[in-house]
């Protein structure tokens, strides 16, 4: 019971309109408790029909967030990506998209791009447009290239792989966006809140350089922050934490070292 609790409130924390629907049950039990506190019998009357007739009501109201949830417990993949990556492969991947990302900020040339992580990405990429072709940043460069047919959609990529092009992603109903921030901004942001991908947004206009993850928007990166960004999202869980015990090891024989030698001294 204590993980499905979690779950939810991991996902609510993610999803905007859901965080909206809590707050609400909130603030109406809170009014219910009030009311019976101060002998507001009309008040607690009204809100017992409310909270009585509220499952129901949420499931009519809000049944294409529910179905959300459930469709990403659907798309979880419980051994992680399709293909864990190398060493190798994660440094190829990482230049590969950024000498891309470096020439289209240069150029100003508008980009989307979407990495697959644990959650499948199906649903979006059944309607795009298949190419399943190696990683490289001449075909990103190509794809987005002005006046192409798939230059509008986004590109998402399967371990070392372009999947597929011109995919339409669902856009973020964050009102503290910018209202500066167009469409492709909006879908990169939209498709981090329903899932764990990671997207890098290139602004048309400006060049500037984005990067979405876990329900938050980077704007105006640096290619060197985005590099790194993407280098630290990309590592294995497992090896992330194989890392920390290294540190603390690490910091553990350092302690042991300083011991040492004040005894010495």
């Amino acid at each position: 019971m204590w993980f499905i609790l979690y779950y939810i409130l991991k996902y609510i924390k993610k999803n905007v309109k859901l965080t909206l629907i809590f707050k609400g049950i909130i603030i109406i039990v809170i009014l219910k408790f009030v009311s019976e506190w101060l002998n507001l019998n009309t008040v607690g009357v009204f809100l017992e029909y409310i909270i009585d007739w509220a499952p129901l009501a949420l499931i009519i109201l809000f049944q294409p967030e529910i179905r959300q949830v459930l469709e990403n417990l659907g798309r979880s993949q419980l051994l992680g990506r399709h293909k864990v990556l190398t060493v190798d492969e994660r440094e190829k991947v990482v230049y590969e998209i950024m000498q891309a990302v470096e020439y289209m900020k240069r150029n100003r040339i508008g980009a989307l791009i979407v990495i697959e992580r644990d959650y499948a990405l199906s649903q979006y990429i059944e309607n795009a447009n298949k190419l399943y072709a190696d990683l490289s940043s001449e075909l990103l460069i190509s794809i987005f290239f002005p006046n192409n047919p798939l230059h509008d959609g986004a590109v998402i990529i399967q371990g070392d792989r372009i999947t597929c092009a011109g995919s339409v992603l669902p856009t973020s109903m964050n009102t503290s966006l910018s209202k500066r921030l167009g469409t492709r901004h909006r879908a990169a942001l939209g498709i981090v809140e329903t899932s764990d991908a990671i997207s890098i947004c290139v602004s048309e206009e400006t060049g500037r350089v984005s990067i979405a993850l876990d329900g938050e928007l980077n704007y105006n990166l640096t290619l060197d922050d985005a590099r790194m960004i993407l280098i630290e999202a990309l590592q294995p869980k497992k090896e992330t934490f194989f890392e920390a015990d290294n540190l603390e090891n690490e910091e553990e024989t350092s302690e042991e070292v300083s011991d040492e030698e004040r005894k010495e001294n």
